[in-house]
């Protein structure tokens, strides 16, 4: 039998190459999807080399029109899981930014996550069975943490929350991963300092990864890994808005960030 396929995007370094690991063990041939080449084989050679599985490497932007549409008709022809990974935020105010950067922003925090899903479901519903991983954020379950990534991370929650009730019974699941502080290389791209930040709201690429796919295993649409982070978003929905955003802003590093 074939073994089952996993395409993750954004699987160079971080969450989606936790994720690729884990898929990779766990069974599957992958592919991988980003911009960088380079680092891209070296991934894929990794996993043929330690893992033993057929990896698939598909270099595109995800900010670009047709690099979506080559990665939406690869997601067209069938795989069982779909991690819809890739995602970046800025530095800077939102007032003060570029607007292509911006518009760049929502294009690959929102607009791919809309359309790679919408080409990756009728196969798996023709199958009666596969799975959506859609990471976000807890930038998107509490307001206040920037302006344009926390808005698109709030539209990954409420796109995964709605979808997942239209699928249900059908034997596709659709779940939103809501990671908070996680120690990859996200921050230092997007030139936002973390160095204020307390050590015990640090999570590990391991923390999310596998905390998620529990929590998926267990039929959860949303999973919020961390104590700490399940605390802060609980609350979150308990106390007015107002003190969620003071909240954030003095915490989470509302400022200077987009």
């Amino acid at each position: 039998m074939a073994r089952p396929v996993a395409l993750i995007t954004g699987p160079t370094s971080g969450i989606g190459a936790g994720y690729a690991r884990r898929f990779a063990a766990d069974g599957y041939d992958l592919v991988l999807v980003a911009r960088d080449s380079g680092r891209l084989a070296d991934l894929a050679g990794e996993l043929r080399n330690e893992a033993g599985r057929d990896v698939e490497v598909l270099p595109a932007d995800l900010a670009d029109a047709d690099d979506r549409a080559a990665v939406a008709e690869r997601c067209a022809a069938g795989v069982q899981v779909l991690v819809n990974n890739a995602g970046f935020g800025t530095s800077g105010e939102f007032w003060t930014a570029d607007p292509a950067l911006l518009q760049a922003q929502l294009d690959v925090n929102v607009t791919a996550v809309m359309q790679l899903t919408r080409a990756a479901l009728p196969p798996m519903l023709d199958a009666d069975t596969g799975t959506v991983i859609n990471v976000a954020s807890v930038a998107g379950l509490l307001s206040g943490r920037g302006s344009t990534y926390s808005a698109s991370k709030a539209w990954v929650v409420s796109f995964s929350e709605g979808l997942a009730g239209g699928l249900d019974g059908t034997g596709v699941s659709v779940h939103a991963v809501c990671p908070g502080f996680v120690r990859t290389e996200f921050h230092q791209r997007a030139g936002i300092e973390m160095g204020s930040v307390p050590s015990l709201m640090w999570l590990s690429v391991d923390d999310v990864v596998n905390e998620s796919l529990a929590d998926i295993a267990r039929g959860r649409v949303l999973s919020v890994p961390g104590v700490q982070y399940k605390a802060l978003t609980t609350a979150g929905r308990l106390v007015p808005r107002n003190l969620v955003r003071a909240m954030t802003n003095t915490f989470g590093r509302g400022r200077g960030r987009t």
